[in-house]
């Protein structure tokens, strides 16, 4: 059976992996399973950006993916970014296995304010689904609106629709009936 697994990065909250289940129960068509945390990896660390790179996480995630794993998706509290950019929400593989997404830039917190989590589930769902979307072969959309549009400031994440428009829609709806052809 095709199954999206769920992998805590370090410490994550309990209620945060609940809003994951809920948000891959309504939008991904296959059984979800949680899977037990790991480590943030040491080697991540990039003490000169005082961030984690990504791509050294997506390694990890890569090497403790179960054999049956349709998609893994992370999620972490560590602030990603990658050699090219200063910060990411998250990262996924085109067309492939692996996204992660970080709750440290979705937080208010992160930009000394209050908390608000009503705030932080939503900004999760539109990333869970925007990164979800690229491993389903989703591109950035040209339509802001879009859970798929390019956000580069958590102001873009909040003018996004917790969907995708109808093109991205139709697409990703596509490939997910195609998960029982995919060969692993």
């Amino acid at each position: 059976m095709r199954t999206l697994y769920v992998l805590p990065v370090g410490n994550v909250p309990a209620q945060v992996l609940d809003w994951i289940d809920e948000i891959a129960a309504e939008w991904f068509p296959m059984p979800t399973q949680r899977l037990a945390a790991i480590p943030i990896p040491e080697e991540a660390y990039d003490k000169t950006r005082a961030q984690y790179q990504s791509a050294e996480i997506m390694k990890t995630i890569a090497k403790n993916a179960p054999a049956d794993a349709t998609r893994v998706l992370a999620i972490t509290e560590a602030d990603l970014a990658i050699p090219t950019l200063t910060f990411l929400f998250g990262q996924a593989q085109l067309d492939g296995l692996i996204a992660v997404v970080s709750l440290a830039r979705l937080r208010q917190e992160f930009y000394g304010l209050d908390s608000d989590e009503a705030l932080l589930r939503e900004r999760l769902v539109k990333e869970v689904l925007h990164e979800m979307g690229h491993t389903f072969g989703l591109t950035h959309c040209h339509d802001p609106k879009c859970v798929m549009s390019l956000a580069t400031h958590v102001g873009l994440v909040d003018r996004k629709d917790e969907s995708y428009c109808m093109n991205c829609g139709i697409r990703i709806a596509r490939r997910a009936a195609t998960l029982d052809g995919e060969t692993q």
